[in-house]
């Protein structure tokens, strides 16, 4: 119920007391000095009666029917104590009863009305018979009121929880308290260590090893998968790039026995290789190249040079495989990084890698192949691996560029040759700029031009520099008469110490530096005749020298 005014009819509806008429039927009255209670809200209004103690009730219920009397156990006091229930009756108990509750309130002497009737009137009751104080008569039971019978009200709600777990007379119970982040963070924590040690256990107990050291689960795993694209200019690229253009060569049994070597595709579909390689082919024995492609096919020697040990072969087919591209050897230094391709003992394919350790490196090297024919050359030396088989394969740069031909080794005891032997480190090959010319030669001509300047030279000589012969040998001149050394004014005896401004220590390097020119070439030569020092300009010629002999 709200406390808002209502009319009479809206009363007479509900069928119990207004909020507005004093509640039990009793009006206890203010202290002259208490504050203004507030209004009651529903809460308030609908409180039950209380009881006192000895069960006596303080006034008529709320929802009493209209036509009961009260139950004198519950609203009637006891005998002779005054009547609570009626205004009329003896009130001056009341005080004693609740001394500590109502200390305030004066016994009453007389009978006390209800508000909204005179003193004296008569009391309504609580029977059917009787009206209101204000004399209407009783409303009609209110429609569809749930029932306990004729004329009952609606039942009120249920109290309210006060105590401490809901009971009457206590505090509200506080709320329960969720757990903090704190505690479900650890909870969290505590649960993976739990589960964690738990996979860890049971992961033991299925893998591991018998006692016989077998372990029946035991994995390695997959492999990642493989990636074999590599940058074109690493050495696997450059690799990648010149390896189709190389050959492995066998030389059949012939007069000379057979040999075996390595070789590359140039322009034409001609093979280069060493002349230790192909000479057993010159006495009849058969040729085999085998490309890249494992296919094989036969071929014959168009040309080659003893003194410079090449040679040039042409295939029967080329099965359709690249021409390997031609560098400069004049842009080397030493440092530069190189690759040797070729077959070391049959071991098609084979790729090491190493640097240019010096340049211009005079070897003097004879052929495998029983020939002996002697090879002068202003070589490349590499520390890149060449074992026998690797004869007459390309050395690369860093471009895939062929800058020589892998030639000889040095074996240990032994001077720089092109027979067997293992590979210390040691291995020379041919400037590329050099068998330029030379396959050049021997491609168009068969033979090869041997540079050469028309002297003899004294290989008894044990002083500094290179001495002409002073007399002639195995009727040779000293100096060639109207040759290059002979219009350039050198004579018998005179001793070389320089070539182009570099000393010269002995003979074959002389030959060799002479060797590496081409016919036409200007050099300048430093020499001494009868203590004094001169310098003479020498044009270089060329001169088919059959075999390496002292020019």
């Amino acid at each position: 119920m709200t406390d808002e005014q209502r009319t009479g009819a809206a009363r007479d509806g509900e069928g119990r007391t207004p909020s507005d008429q004093p509640r039990y039927g009793l009006d206890l009255g203010e202290p002259a000095d208490a504050p203004e209670r507030p209004a009651e809200t529903g809460d308030t209004a609908s409180r039950p009666t209380p009881v006192a103690p000895g069960g006596q009730g303080w006034g008529r219920p709320d929802f009493l029917p209209a036509g009961d009397a009260p139950d004198p156990a519950v609203e009637s006091p006891k005998e002779g104590s005054g009547g609570w229930g009626n205004p009329s009756g003896d009130t001056s108990v009341f005080p004693d009863a609740f001394p500590d509750v109502f200390p305030d309130i004066v016994p009453m002497t007389g009978p006390t009305p209800y508000p909204g009737r005179s003193a004296g009137a008569p009391d309504p009751g609580y029977g059917p018979d009787q009206g209101y104080a204000s004399g209407r008569s009783l409303p009609p039971p209110p429609a569809q009121a749930h029932g306990m019978g004729p004329g009952w009200a609606p039942p009120p709600p249920p109290p309210p929880s006060h105590g401490p777990m809901g009971g009457p007379g206590g505090d509200v119970a506080p709320p329960k308290r969720s757990p903090g982040m704190g505690a479900m963070i650890a909870l969290a924590v505590v649960i993976a260590l739990v589960a964690g040690a738990a996979g860890s256990a049971g992961t033991y107990l299925v893998t591991r090893a018998n006692d016989d050291g077998t372990n029946p689960g035991y994995t390695l795993g997959a492999s990642s998968g493989g990636r074999t694209e590599r940058p074109p200019e690493s050495v696997a690229g450059v690799a990648r790039q010149v390896l189709p253009s190389v050959v492995s060569i066998e030389i059949g049994a012939g007069t000379e026995g057979g040999a075996s070597g390595s070789g590359f595709l140039i322009k034409g579909g001609y093979v280069v290789t060493n002349n230790h390689v192909a000479a057993p082919a010159a006495q009849g024995a058969t040729i085999s190249l085998q490309f890249s492609n494992r296919k094989s096919t036969g071929g014959r020697v168009v040309g080659r040079d003893p003194g410079s040990d090449l040679a040039v072969i042409k295939p029967d087919d080329t099965f359709g495989m690249a021409e390997v591209a031609l560098g400069d050897s004049d842009d080397l230094v030493v440092g530069d990084s190189v690759i040797a391709i070729g077959s070391p003992l049959g071991l098609s394919g084979t790729v090491t890698l190493g640097i240019i350790s010096s340049l211009n490196r005079p070897v003097v090297a004879g052929g495998e192949s029983g020939v002996m024919d002697t090879s002068y050359i202003n070589a490349i030396q590499t520390d890149a691996a060449i074992n026998p088989g690797n004869s007459g394969g390309p050395l690369v740069n860093g471009r895939g560029e062929v800058i020589g031909v892998n030639s000889a080794i040095a074996t240990l005891g032994r001077a720089p040759t092109s027979g067997q032997g293992g590979s210390i480190g040691l291995g020379f090959a041919i400037p590329m700029n050099h068998a330029r010319r030379v396959i050049q030669d021997l491609v168009t001509t068969g033979s090869a031009k041997t540079s050469r300047i028309g002297i003899s030279i004294d290989t008894s000589y044990q002083g500094q520099g290179v001495r002409i012969q002073e007399q002639p040998q195995n009727g040779m001149l000293p100096v060639e008469k109207g040759g290059p050394a002979d219009k350039a004014g050198l004579r018998a005896g005179d001793v070389i110490t320089e070539l182009n401004g570099s000393p010269v220590q002995n003979a074959e390097e002389l030959m060799v530096q002479i060797r590496s020119k081409a016919p036409g070439d200007k050099i300048s030569l430093k020499f001494q005749r009868g203590g004094k020092e001169q310098v003479a300009t020498v044009t270089v010629a060329a001169g088919n020298v059959p075999t390496p002999q002292p020019s």
